[in-house]
């Protein structure tokens, strides 16, 4: 097993347990670049200058905090790392909530948590179940990569270990008012949410995350192989034609019918009454007006 990435203590009240931390994420991307001279074909190389002594090694650079123009405190990295946050070692668990709370916009990454050693199995596997039966996350702190981070531990169903996410803090959120407030309120039309709901329906299925693929990576690596092989690089597909939508309601009949041979009318009896009976194809959208009826039986 890979090194952990944190080791530490999960404390709720007078109970603790030694636990390991590790990345649930890694990097699949094969194509990397470096960045190429197009004048010398070499590689750029970048370097750490200081205006006056020009370059300097990692070891003589510090960090520095500007209180003043110009004007810096120095920090050694052995201060830092001699920093008195009890979260370095210790997650102290402050409450615990219900997992539908905590929501997408708050989680940060994922980590794989599992007991220290075999001594501390039973009180993390009996914190975990009970972290399952209850359906609560618990939410504590914890210190590292020079910040401290909230951290939510859960219990996922069928698993031996658990699961935490550190998470962002509610000031780094921006307000979604500011982004919202301008948006155009307009009255939904029954018909067309009516349409739009069965078209979520008929497209709706099990997420399967294997399903999704980085087609962009996939187009990377075949214009790189391309020029290994000089050959000409491949085509770029045309992008469709974005047709005009000129009608909201068409647009939504077009959709369903596309997306099966035999299109069946929505229910929506709770809204409005069931649509007449019509003779063409698709979905009874409207009932024929009284004018329209006239016409026909004359």
């Amino acid at each position: 097993m890979a090194r952990p990435y944190w080791s530490g203590q999960i404390q709720i009240s007078l109970v603790s347990f030694g636990v390991d931390f590790f990345p649930a994420t890694e990097s699949k991307s094969e194509i990397r670049f470096h960045q190429i001279s197009r004048k010398t074909g070499e590689r750029v190389r970048h370097q750490k200058v200081a205006a006056e002594d020009g370059p300097v090694e990692n070891s003589d650079i510090v960090k520095g905090y500007e209180y003043r123009k110009g004007e810096y405190v120095t920090i050694e990295p052995k201060e830092i790392e001699n920093l008195r946050v009890a979260s370095r070692h210790t997650i102290a668990v402050e409450q615990f909530v219900n997992a539908s709370e905590l929501t997408p916009e708050y989680f940060e990454k994922p980590w794989f948590v599992v007991p220290e050693s075999d001594t501390q199995a039973e009180a993390f596997a009996v914190v975990r179940k009970a972290l399952e039966s209850t359906k609560k996350v618990a939410l504590g702190k914890m210190a590292f990569g020079g910040r401290e981070h909230v951290v939510a531990i859960t219990a996922p169903e069928g698993e031996a270990g658990m699961m935490a996410y550190t998470l962002r803090y509610a000031e780094e959120l921006r307000d979604p008012a500011d982004y919202f407030r301008d948006i155009k309120k307009v009255t939904v039309d029954e018909d067309q949410l009516a349409l739009a709901e069965e078209l979520i329906k008929r497209k709706a299925a099990k997420f399967n995350p294997e399903k999704f693929k980085d087609q962009y990576e996939a187009a990377l690596r075949k214009m790189v192989e391309a020029k290994m092989k000089h050959v000409s690089l491949p085509e770029e597909e045309p992008e469709p034609k974005r047709g005009k939508v000129i009608n909201l309601m068409d647009a939504l009949k077009k959709s369903i019918q596309g997306g099966s041979e035999k299109t069946q009318e929505p229910k929506t009896a709770s809204r409005r009454k069931k649509p007449a009976a019509s003779t063409q194809k698709g979905i009874a959208l409207v009932k024929p007006s009284k004018s329209s009826r006239s016409r026909k039986s004359a």
